[in-house]
């Protein structure tokens, strides 16, 4: 059972000190009947409030984590953040450090947080801060759903699909070594196991969700036995659910037809790699990395971030960066515990917005700051009273 079928798993699983009280509000909300239409109130306020951990990250991070706040604090958002900055290019990452950021995300079992950058060169260890933290919670799932703006016109309008990616073993496994001079050697690890887990995930989101279609996405004519093995499990759970149709792409022929044809396409479920290049490339589709939210979960925990991972240095300090991504992942979050309310709240502000056209960053054709963004949104967050 997730979180998201039962509000009551939520209730114990993420807040902290959370009273009898809260239990109202949140599991059963008080309707007014207006003329022929049903008007949500706002739920009542409670004295507890949900912790969730918070990693800004390198690059914009702190400028977006900035915004999630400041529409929070707007929204009157019952949620309190414990803030931790871990960094490896700004000499702010050690073991202490990330232990303490585990330590506060397996408590609060829900996090938000940015890019925390890797550089690329060699110190000692291959496996990233990043890369660890997906490990040790077991983040095997990333979710991306990409879905177009309203109001923002692309090449290709009306896209809404969603791609899910293992994320803890493949490519990204960490097991690189020189076995003489001059080559190197990396490992790319796929097991029955993690395979069979993805699969699961996205023919149960597939089913939850009310979609059609899980496509696997691989390159198993020339990794016969590694991606050969994913596609097998991919495969034999397919079986498991015979009302969503299944079908296969090879990796190459994936990126082209999603710049051709997206709409083809309704869920697609692929290892490692595959899955960070996809995620990017349908970014690009919908507008860009500011736009498109993501999510990480594990049987236990759940993290918000951006779905196309990007710190975007060369913004920094410059107020330009575009905040509808995080927002849009922070009101994920609300739904995730069960904050239904204000989750709509701060989307439908987001996308308000947007739709206007008035106030758009540069990365979508305007000439607004960040906070220019910040403040249009509070403008039209939609307080409903009693």
């Amino acid at each position: 059972m997730s979180t998201h079928d039962s509000p009551w798993l939520v209730l114990f699983l993420t807040p902290q000190g959370l009273s009898a009280a809260r239990l109202q509000p949140l599991c059963a909300r008080s309707l007014s009947l207006t003329g022929q239409n049903f008007v949500e109130s706002p739920p009542a306020r409670a004295d507890s409030t949900f912790k969730v951990t918070m990693v800004p990250g390198d690059g914009v991070g702190p400028e977006l984590m900035t915004a999630v706040k400041d529409v929070f604090k707007a929204a009157d958002v019952p949620v309190e953040f414990e803030e931790f900055h871990l960094s490896e290019v700004q000499n702010m990452a050690s073991e202490e450090k990330l232990e303490e950021v585990l330590s506060s995300m397996k408590n609060n079992r829900v996090a938000i947080k940015g890019k925390i950058h890797t550089p690329m060169e060699y110190k000692g260890e291959l496996a990233s801060y990043e890369m660890r933290l997906r490990r040790k919670l077991d983040l095997f799932a990333n979710v991306v759903h990409v879905n177009s703006l309203p109001g923002y016109s692309t090449r290709h309008n009306n896209l809404d699909l969603v791609i899910i990616r293992e994320q803890t073993e493949g490519e990204y496994s960490s097991l690189e070594h020189e076995s003489v001079s001059g080559v190197v050697e990396c490992l790319k690890i796929i097991t029955r196991e993690k395979s069979r887990r993805i699969a699961k995930f996205a023919f149960d989101y597939a089913t939850k969700k009310g979609r059609s279609k899980v496509t696997a996405v691989h390159k198993a004519n020339i990794m016969k036995l590694a991606d050969g093995l994913f596609l097998q499990s991919c495969a034999e759970l397919a079986e498991l659910y015979p009302k969503i149709k299944y079908e296969t792409i090879i990796i190459d022929n994936c990126c082209m037809q999603l710049v051709q044809n997206p709409y083809q396409f309704d869920v697609l479920v692929m290892p490692n790699l595959y899955g960070n290049i996809i995620d990017n490339l349908a970014a690009g589709l919908v507008g860009g990395a500011g736009v498109v939210p993501g999510e990480s979960y594990s049987a236990e925990y759940a993290v918000f971030e951006t779905g196309a991972r990007h710190p975007f240095a060369q913004a920094v300090g410059r107020n330009i960066a575009n905040p509808t991504a995080m927002l849009l992942s922070a009101s994920n979050m609300l739904r995730h515990i069960n904050l239904e309310y204000h989750s709509n709240m701060v989307s439908e502000a987001v996308k308000k917005v947007i739709k206007q056209g008035k106030v758009r960053t540069r990365d979508l054709g305007g000439y607004s700051t960040t906070s220019d963004f910040v403040r249009a949104i509070v403008a039209n967050l939609s307080h409903r009273t009693v």
